[in-house]
């Protein structure tokens, strides 16, 4: 088994692709060992000292790490996703996603609501699926559209202008009701 590694825009995170299917839909983001708990793959590599977090993709698996170098961890890293892999083991429990936090905007604003989520899916989490990370409507309140960011995204030092410049500027030229974004 050949496991690629890609660097991501926020360097405390990795991404590895195993060369199969992580997740057949959705995405997992966890953020502690205690989060974990539903997924095999994700215990497994939460048991390696300094591991911070584990998203899951359709096909990536990126790796947070805390103060250790990535020249220590991503050994142990990959031997991980290889031992997890050769056992047969779910990715995850329910083979399902913890895609789910609640959305919150008013029943007026459906249409615009819609527009913006199409435009999510289509133009923006592709992107940033490529950069081991994802961004999930979360709200949109008094023309400011709130999104979660995960996997590489969170605390990635680049989120900021990919939000302002990026996103916003997206979705400000095909909604003219939105103002600004936001993360949660």
């Amino acid at each position: 088994m050949f496991i690629q590694t890609e660097a991501t825009p926020n360097p405390a995170t990795l991404k590895f692709l195993p060369g199969r299917n992580v997740l057949d839909e959705g995405t997992a983001d966890f953020r502690s060992k205690g989060d974990a708990t539903a997924s095999p793959l994700a215990t497994r590599l939460f048991a390696i000292d300094g591991v911070d977090g584990v998203f899951l993709g359709s096909d990536f698996i990126s790796v947070t790490k805390g103060k250790i170098e990535w020249q220590h961890l991503k050994p142990m890293v990959l031997g991980a996703i290889m031992e997890h892999y050769m056992s047969g083991a779910p990715t995850t429990e329910d083979e399902g996603s913890n895609d789910g936090a609640g959305e919150s905007y008013d029943p007026e604003d459906e249409a615009t609501v819609a527009t913006i989520k199409e435009l999510l899916e289509t133009r923006v989490r592709p992107a940033v699926a490529q950069d081991g990370g994802d961004i999930t409507f979360s709200g949109f309140r008094n023309g400011v559209v709130y999104l979660h960011m995960r996997g590489a995204c969170s605390g990635c030092p680049s989120s900021t202008a990919t939000l302002r410049h990026g996103i916003e500027n997206l979705l400000k030229h095909f909604c003219p009701d939105v103002q600004s974004v936001e993360p949660v």
